[in-house]
């Protein structure tokens, strides 16, 4: 890969599996230095091994996007080591409960909005100082075609991704005339374990990879990206 994002950092939610521990390797192999977010810390020291097989660096950050303070600190940590972050790539998410929306629960309900909508409130909050302060911050929301799909039984998770979607574009409108661009990628169906728990019985070998996916990521962080406001779908 061509080292496109060489002398950049780049902060991954999510980091630890999926389409986020896929793009956190990617990061570094394009020469980012990645800050890799995750509630495990062995699933992180997992990634970190890969990044660095793939000739990149890493910080690993054992939190949970529940810990509102803790992304607070650090975003103070960032601005500290690095004074800047020049991408940003709001990954984590929960799906929740596939159920009507009268039998949802409060405790699910509440999940969905505190990871899905507050967290990625709470990130922007903390890394807009930091990606203004890189020459080309990137921002990009990893979103899914139930936002906009009305779909039995889908309903908490479809509003929740309604709800950043709009947060996030909300966020690209502001930050126009000023050098940071924000967009919502779709990844689309992809080999995930989040995919399993949503489709059990779907055959994962007719799925595209985490993997497939993550160059485009990639690319979408990088100061190449000029779109702003913008939903990618792979």
């Amino acid at each position: 890969m061509i080292r496109m994002l060489e002398g950049k950092t780049a902060l991954v939610t999510g980091a630890s599996k999926g389409i986020g521990r896929a793009a956190a390797i990617a990061l570094g192999a394009a020469g980012a230095h990645v800050i890799c977010l995750a509630r495990t810390v062995g699933g992180l020291e997992e990634v970190d091994d890969e990044i660095r097989k793939a000739g990149g660096s890493a910080t690993l950050v054992p939190l949970s996007l529940k810990d509102v303070a803790g992304i607070d600190r650090l975003g103070a940590s960032i601005f500290e080591r690095w004074g800047r972050l020049d991408a940003l790539l709001a990954n984590a998410g929960v799906l929740g409960v596939l159920t009507p929306v009268s039998h949802l629960e409060p405790k699910v309900f509440d999940q969905l909005i505190e990871i899905n909508v507050t967290a990625n409130w709470r990130l922007i909050r903390a890394m807009d100082p930091l990606l203004r302060q890189s020459e080309a911050g990137r921002a990009l929301f990893v979103t899914s075609g139930a936002a906009r799909k009305a779909t039995p039984f889908w309903g908490g998770y479809a509003m929740s991704k309604a709800a950043m979607e709009s947060l996030a574009l909300t966020y690209a409108a502001e930050c126009e005339g000023t050098k940071v661009r924000a967009n919502l990628f779709n990844p689309g169906p992809t080999r995930t374990a989040m995919r399993r728990k949503a489709m059990p019985g779907e055959d994962p070998q007719t799925l595209k990879t985490a993997e497939d996916v993550a160059p485009r990521i990639v690319e979408l962080l990088s100061p190449s990206t000029t779109a702003n406001g913008e939903l990618f779908s792979y």
